[in-house]
């Protein structure tokens, strides 16, 4: 179990990312490098690197955090009891853009390992990660593209990979108590070690190698259509979601808050302007109804063919 090459990694892709998108942008990132000393709560360090207003991006932020803590909290041992209140070790890369276009989506990424010493036995590490797409107005060769990348990163890793993979995805970002998925998807995966340690860990890496690729595409087709008043409303709605599956049901808030985390880094995910309006519905045949018809439901947009 190599955790300084992971390190190391996880590191490089945010580099990677973070010099991209302030190009992309024309607005340097703020970097907010912190550590927890040894006897915390929970020890280790980390790298965020936000910007704020951009260009491009209204709010976006990627962070890198490497921590350690004496026991599991529960929301990392939801699918595995067996190490509840063993030390651990999780380290990881985060990143949340939210564009200031309402024609560019919101993207996540995540990609992370964790590492766990129950007493008396071996220690045990798994990864988790993938990358989901939040729309406000769809367009389907975007869904398309953003999938298609996604299958390509995953299928030297097993042809059963993707599908899982995005099914998981589409059941994972589902707000429960609206009935209806966060966005278009993508792919999400948790607790992987199947393919080894060393295999696993590829897998990540594939996962975060091509988002760049799965993303900027997307952003320089949008990023200079015109908007106006209308869909920076609608944008602000919608964004009411994500707040919503953040806060109630997304695991990697609930583990940072739970075990301690540092609160500035965790909730760096939250959008700028958000509103909520009671039992609001899009007028029928609308761009805006359009997005809960096509695109905010299951597809096998990997498949998609223009008409």
């Amino acid at each position: 179990m190599d955790i300084a090459s992971v390190r190391t990694y996880l590191l490089g892709l945010q580099s990677r990312i973070i010099d991209t998108l302030q190009a992309e942008d024309g607005k340097a990132f703020v970097s907010d490098g912190w550590t927890r000393e040894p006897g915390s709560r929970l020890e280790g360090d980390g790298l965020s690197r936000l910007v704020e207003e951009g260009n491009l991006l209204e709010r976006g932020g990627c962070n890198f955090s490497h921590v350690k803590g004496k026991a599991m909290p529960p929301s990392a041992t939801a699918h595995r009891p067996e190490l509840a209140g063993a030390p651990f070790e999780a380290l990881g890369v985060s990143l949340v853009f939210h564009p200031r276009n309402p024609y560019v989506p919101t993207v996540h990424m995540n990609v992370r390992m964790f590492a766990a010493q129950p007493e008396g036995r071996e220690p045990v590490a798994w990864f988790g990660g993938g990358m989901d797409l939040t729309p406000y107005y769809g367009f389907e060769e975007d869904a398309a593209h953003f999938h298609r990348v996604n299958r390509a990163a995953l299928a030297p890793f097993g042809d059963d990979k993707f599908p899982r993979f995005k099914t998981w995805c589409d059941e994972y970002f589902f707000l429960k108590h609206r009935g209806e998925p966060r966005g278009i998807g993508g792919v999400f995966f948790d607790d992987f070690s199947e393919l080894g340690f060393e295999r696993s860990f590829a897998m990540i890496q594939a996962v975060g190698d091509v988002f760049l690729d799965a993303y900027l595409p997307i952003v320089k087709r949008r990023r200079d259509m015109p908007y106006g008043e209308r869909e920076r409303d609608f944008q602000a709605y919608r964004r009411g979601r994500y707040v919503e599956f953040n806060l109630v049901f997304d695991r990697g808030t609930l583990f940072g808050l739970q075990s301690g985390g540092r609160t500035e880094s965790i909730l760096m995910s939250m959008p700028p302007i958000v509103k909520w309006r009671y039992d609001w519905k899009p007028e029928a045949g609308t761009q805006e109804a359009r997005l809960y018809s096509d695109f905010l439901r299951p597809r096998d947009w990997a498949d998609w063919k223009p008409a």
